[in-house]
């Protein structure tokens, strides 16, 4: 039995938002030097991996946070956290703790529990998705009972 909290969706809502906000801050760091900058100089446009990731943490976390394709972004974003949190850290010891994937590894989570549970409420693109349409019975239905 599943139980929905009437603060769910807005709640769901807040952490996609700000979860979405710190990884575009990540992202904008690393690209533009700003917010405090990356952790290094910032990389030459297209480069390997830096460049790429710095991209998807911008645009990817931007959609997440405005709730714009958000399950698709959040999948992205998720992987690519992954993929830093594997090939970057893990060489460097077995557990976030030691090898300094903390980070990636909590994006990584955190985007896949967005991915899984949808963007809650307060999405821009809610009005959008297939779900939030009435269908063409729910239609029929309306009409037929303003017309009466």
């Amino acid at each position: 039995m599943q139980v929905h909290s009437p603060t769910q969706g807005s709640v769901l809502a807040l952490f996609r938002i700000v979860v979405g906000l710190l990884f575009a801050c990540h992202g904008a760091a690393t690209l533009f030097g700003v917010l405090g900058g990356g952790p290094g100089p910032t990389p030459a446009v297209g480069q390997w991996p830096s460049w790429w990731a710095a991209l998807i943490q911008l645009v990817g976390g931007t959609l997440v946070m405005l709730g714009v394709a958000t399950r698709p972004a959040a999948i992205l974003c998720s992987g690519s956290m992954a993929y830093a949190y594997f090939v970057h850290h893990q060489p460097d010891g077995l557990l976030p703790l030691q090898n300094g994937g903390e980070h990636a590894a909590l994006f990584c989570w955190a985007f896949l529990l967005v991915a899984a549970l949808g963007p809650g409420r307060w999405a821009l693109a809610d009005p959008l998705t297939p779900a939030a349409r009435p269908t063409s019975a729910a239609r029929i239905t309306t009409n037929d009972r303003s017309n009466a």
